[in-house]
């Protein structure tokens, strides 16, 4: 499983004019590339008649599939320039398409290069940039009169209380970046004198925020 990666959160629709041409962008993430040609042929039933529906996508699951199309613009204008942007700002799991409606004015090639390029980047921005990032279930048991100590540790070292259970005794979940195990564990070990359960369960992938918050 891939450790951390950029993605967008939501989908989202943008627009701007450039010379009296329309420019529409659609983006929602996607996990197969076959979620992304559905994407990118619902929106072409969508915009029939538009002069233009240029898309781009990156997915990143076994491998990397990274596609792009001018649709009709001079080669290397359209897709590609999406396509640029998407890598730059390393953003994975994205299907972009910009739908042109012609305003009968050419735009020449570095025109079309810097307004398919300005879709894509408005889209990203508004669809919002994230980072996930796999993480462990640390699942812990522990007395109630241990669990202030613990739980103090937990807090002071930034790491991320997923759920507590009141029972018999305090059972805690705990998420922690993959790789990060033993040293969790070990200190959870020192903080409660050896008498804290602990098991390492299953991992999943948590969203963080451009400024680094948690997002549920």
């Amino acid at each position: 499983m891939i450790q951390e990666y950029k993605t967008i959160l939501n989908s989202a629709t943008t627009e701007f004019e450039e010379k009296k041409s329309r420019f529409i962008t659609n983006i929602r993430p996607v996990v197969t590339e076959e979620e992304a040609v559905e994407f990118i042929n619902g929106l072409k039933v969508r915009h029939w008649n538009a002069t233009h529906n240029v898309y781009a996508y990156s997915i990143n699951k076994e491998s990397l599939i990274q596609r792009y199309s001018d649709d009709g613009e001079p080669s290397g204008t359209a897709g590609m320039p999406a396509l640029e942007v998407i890598r730059r700002m390393g953003v994975q799991n994205v299907a972009v398409v910009v739908t042109r409606y012609f305003g009968g004015t050419l735009l020449g090639a570095a025109g079309l290069i810097r307004a398919y390029s300005r879709g894509a980047a408005m889209g990203l921005e508004a669809a919002e940039v994230v980072t996930r990032k796999l993480c462990s279930n640390i699942n812990i048991i522990i007395e109630y009169t241990l669990f202030g100590k613990l739980q103090n540790m937990l807090m002071t070292n930034n790491n991320i209380i997923k759920d507590i259970q009141y029972g018999q005794d305090v059972e805690l979940c705990v998420l922690i970046e993959a790789g990060n195990e033993d040293a969790l564990i070990k200190a959870i070990v020192e903080n409660s004198n050896g008498r804290a359960v602990v098991d390492v369960g299953e991992k999943e992938y948590i969203t963080l925020g451009s400024d680094g918050r948690l997002i549920i």
